[in-house]
């Protein structure tokens, strides 16, 4: 059976649009436009050619094309650069595949999932937070 997302369950940061600050979510995530802050996602980050991002990324997979400006990826499975792409930062992967042309400044480094886990804990317990029910007024 085929892994499909629906088009409702993905997040999306769109072309022209800036945002800041911090971003926890379970599902997919892509960003065309302009990120700072951090953001946690347990699926697939695709960062798109014309995206600028500045700040930590903690996914289960990252596709990049765009450009990043200070920061860092954590990524529990695969961290793919795409050609044409800037990065600038430190990147701590399980596994890694580029493309020719794309362009990278930084430290490499093999993590294994516990290490992702520990690393990507406190993005992990905001998600978990953000997603518990109001607490009832006491009465």
């Amino acid at each position: 059976m085929a892994n499909t997302v629906n088009v409702n369950d993905v997040n999306r940061i769109a072309a022209g649009a800036k945002f800041t600050g911090d971003i926890a979510t379970v599902n997919d995530i892509r960003i065309d436009g302009s990120f700072e802050g951090r953001l946690y996602s347990e699926s697939r980050v695709v960062v798109g050619e014309k995206a600028v991002v500045k700040g930590d990324i903690f996914a289960t997979y990252i596709d990049f094309n765009g450009s990043m400006l200070g920061g860092n990826f954590y990524v529990k499975d695969t961290l793919s650069l795409k050609a044409g792409c800037i990065v600038e930062g430190d990147l701590y992967f399980q596994r890694f595949q580029v493309e020719l042309d794309a362009k990278f400044t930084g430290k490499c480094q093999v993590m294994n999932e516990a290490e992702f886990r520990k690393i990507a804990s406190p993005m992990e317990a905001m998600l978990r937070k953000s997603s518990q029910p109001a607490a009832k007024p006491a009465e």
